[in-house]
C-alpha cells in the first residue's frame, strides 16, 4: 500500500522539557532541555496515535549553544556570537556529532540517538533529520570526525574572496564586525579575515538581522559574476556528500534539507544520485520558497518540497487578512502535475502558531484549513508538535521574544506538550476542548492513511459550477472531490462564522473524468462518525450537506454503494 507521509515535527530540546516554570533568558542550568532518552516508547506511541508516519527530530546535530561541555572534549562556544542562550539548531558546529544538551550521558550522545532510531522503527514511522547545506556555525569544528575526514574550511587559501576550492568566502584583512556586541578582552569574539555570513551577505558587517550566527558555504560560485566552477568539482561537494552518507548508515529515513534554493541546483542532481546509489530509499525534502524552482529541484531527485509560498500563504491569508477562499484553486494549479511532491502544513518552527494572537487567535479555526492541506493532494503533511493541542506560543521565553512562534534559541518547556506528556506519562489534566481538539487532529490526519480515495485518489475541483451558487459563497467555502476507482469522497470546508446548508452543484464532467457512476448512494460522513445515509450524487441534482462554521464535511461512498444508477 502507498502511504502518504504525514510528518510530526518536534524539537527535543523542547518536546521533552517539562520544566514547570521556565526562566526566561534562562540558561541550560536553569531551564534544563529535554533529552533523546526521554522520547520513550510510550510517547512515541501517543506521536503514531495522531496519525503520523513519520518523526522529524530537529535539531539533533550539535550546533552553538553556551553551555559548558570542556570536560567531554567538545570545544566551548563564545556566547557573543550564539543567537540565545540555547543557539539556533541551524548554526551547526559539528556535521558528525549529536548535540550534548540532548543527551543523558554526554559520552553515549550517538548511542542514545541511535536508540532513538530504533525506537521510532519500532514503532512502524520513520526518522527524518536535518541537512544544513548552505551555511554552518561560525565557530565550526568537529572533535568527532572520521579518520581521514578535514573539517569544513581546512586549507582554504584566506587571502582570495572566492576559490573553487574553499568551502567558505572570505573577505580578505577585514575583521568581522556585526552589528552585535562581540564582548571585550580575552572573552571577545574575533574573527579574522571575516568570513561571508549565511544569508548570502558577503561582507564583513551583517545587521542584526542578518545571518550573523553562520557562515555561508561555497559550492563553486562566484557570487560577483554567478559563474559556476564545477569542472572540477569543488571540496565542497564531496565533505557534504560524506556528511548525507554518514547519517543515512546510522539508520536515518529522509533528510529536510534547509534552504536548498540558496545552493546549487547541480549539486543536489549529483549528491542525491550518489547516496540513493548506496541508501536507495532515503528520502530527500526540500525548503524552498520559489515556486519558479519547484520543478527543477524535483528534476534533480527530491521527492518533496514545502509548499509554503503558494497553498500555505494563501490559507494564511484567507483566515487572517479576508482573501478569498477562491485562491485555493489557483494554488493546485500552480503545482499541477507535481502535486504529490509538495509538503504542506499549518505550523513549523520558523512560522507562527495558528492558535497565536499573530495568526487565528482560536485553534478551533483550524478545521478547514488542515483538511484542505492534509487532503487536497497526495502529498505529505506535517505538523508541528503542540500545534494539535492549540499551542498558542504565547510566552516571550528570551531572544525569541512574544512573536507567536515557540522558540528555537532559548532553554524552554512548551505550556501544552508539558502539560498533556505529563513528565512523560501521556495522561495529562487537560480542558476537554484540548482534547477534543487533539481528536480532531487524529481523525482528520489518520484519515489521509486509512482512505485510498485520500492517500492516491485522483482530485477534481468542484468551485467553477459553484460560483453562482446561492447556496454556496466561494470567497468562504471551497469544495473538491478525491476519488479512486472504487471510491469517491466529497469534501468541502467553510471558513465563515456560521453554519450553512449548502447544495453544491457536480457537474457531469466530474463523474466523466473520474470515471464514477452517477446515482443515488449510501454515503457516510467521515469526520462526524454518523451512519449512512442516502444522498443524490449526480450531476442533475445538487448535493446537500449542512456544513459547519469553521468546519468541514468529508462525504464518502463506494462504487458498490450506488443504488441506483442514472441512465446516461
Amino acid at each position: 500500500m502507498n502511504q502518504k507521509p504525514v510528518i510530526y515535527q518536534l524539537i527535543p530540546r523542547l518536546y521533552t522539557n517539562y520544566c514547570p516554570d521556565p526562566v526566561v533568558n534562562g540558561t541550560l542550568g536553569q531551564n534544563g532541555s529535554g533529552k533523546l532518552n526521554d522520547i520513550t516508547d510510550k510517547l512515541l506511541a501517543d506521536i503514531k496515535s495522531l496519525g503520523a508516519t513519520h518523526v522529524w527530530y530537529t535539531g539533533v546535530i550539535e550546533h552553538a549553544h553556551d553551555a559548558d561541555y570542556t570536560a567531554f572534549g567538545i570545544p566551548r562556544h563564545n556566547p557573543h556570537i550564539i543567537k540565545g542562550h540555547a543557539g539556533s539548531p541551524y548554526a551547526i558546529t559539528d556535521y558528525y556529532d549529536i548535540d550534548p544538551d540532548l543527551a543523558v550521558s554526554v559520552p553515549d550522545r550517538m548511542a542514545e540517538f541511535e536508540a532513538l532510531v530504533e525506537r521510532t522503527h519500532k514503532t512502524g514511522m520513520k526518522v527524518i533529520i536535518d541537512f544544513v547545506p548552505n551555511h554552518v556555525g561560525r565557530q565550526y569544528a568537529s572533535d568527532v570526525k572520521p579518520e581521514g575526514v578535514e573539517d569544513l574550511g581546512y586549507g582554504d587559501n584566506t587571502d582570495m574572496f572566492f576559490s573553487p576550492t574553499n568551502n567558505f568566502y572570505y573577505i580578505p584583512r577585514q575583521q568581522f564586525a556585526p552589528h552585535i556586541d562581540l564582548g571585550h578582552g580575552s572573552d571577545a569574539y574575533v574573527e579574522f579575515p571575516a568570513k561571508a555570513s549565511g544569508n548570502d551577505c558577503f561582507n564583513a558587517f551583517p545587521g542584526v538581522n542578518d545571518w550573523y550566527d553562520t557562515v555561508k558555504l561555497n559550492y563553486g560560485i562566484d557570487p560577483w559574476n554567478s559563474s559556476r566552477h564545477f569542472e572540477m568539482l569543488p571540496p565542497t561537494w564531496f565533505k557534504m556528500l560524506h556528511i548525507l552518507n554518514f547519517w543515512a548508515s546510522k539508520g536515518v529515513d529522509a533528510f529536510r534539507c534547509d534552504m536548498v534554493h540558496m545552493v546549487p541546483v547541480e549539486f543536489w542532481r549529483w549528491a542525491i544520485g550518489n547516496v540513493r546509489s548506496a541508501f536507495p530509499g532515503l528520502k530527500f525534502i526540500a525548503e524552498i520558497y520559489d515556486v519558479a524552482l519547484y520543478r527543477p529541484y524535483i528534476d534533480a531527485g527530491f521527492d518533496y518540497l514545502y509548499d509554503k509560498v503558494n497553498l500555505y500563504d494563501t490559507l494564511r491569508a484567507i483566515e487572517c487578512d479576508d482573501v478569498s477562499a477562491a485562491r485555493i484553486t489557483s494554488c493546485w494549479q500552480t503545482v499541477e502535475g507535481i502535486g504529490q511532491h509538495m509538503l504542506n502544513f499549518l505550523e513549523n518552527h520558523d512560522e507562527q502558531r495558528f492558535a497565536s494572537q499573530q495568526y487565528a487567535g482560536d485553534p478551533w479555526r483550524v478545521v478547514p484549513s488542515l483538511v484542505v492541506s492534509s487532503m487536497i493532494n497526495r502529498g505529505p503533511m506535517m505538523i508541528y508538535a503542540g500545534q494539535e493541542l492549540g499551542e498558542p506560543a504565547a510566552d516571550a521565553e528570551g531572544y525569541s521574544g512574544h512573536d507567536g512562534r515557540t522558540t528555537i534559541f532559548d532553554y524552554w518547556s512548551i505550556p501544552s506538550l508539558r502539560a498533556w506528556l505529563n513528565g512523560g506519562r501521556c495522561n495529562g489534566k487537560v480542558s476537554d476542548s484540548v482534547r477534543s481538539l487533539r481528536k480532531t487532529y487524529a481523525r482528520i490526519l489518520q484519515l489521509c492513511n486509512s482512505e485510498a480515495a485520500i492517500r492516491e485518489g485522483r482530485f477534481f475541483d468542484l468551485m467553477y459550477v459553484n460560483y453562482h451558487n446561492p447556496s454556496l459563497n466561494p470567497h468562504r467555502e471551497f469544495a473538491f472531490i478525491r476519488a479512486t476507482d472504487d471510491e469517491l469522497i466529497l469534501i468541502a470546508v467553510s471558513f465563515d462564522n456560521f453554519d450553512k446548508q449548502l447544495a453544491i452543484n457536480i457537474p457531469a464532467h466530474a463523474f466523466e473524468t473520474l470515471g464514477f457512476p452517477q446515482g443515488k448512494a449510501k454515503m457516510k460522513e467521515l469526520l462526524g462518525g454518523g451512519r449512512s445515509v442516502s444522498k443524490e450524487l449526480s450531476a442533475d441534482t445538487p448535493f446537500v450537506t449542512k456544513l459547519p462554521a469553521h468546519g468541514a464535511v468529508i462525504w464518502k461512498t463506494r462504487r458498490s454503494d450506488i443504488i441506483s444508477h442514472v441512465k446516461k
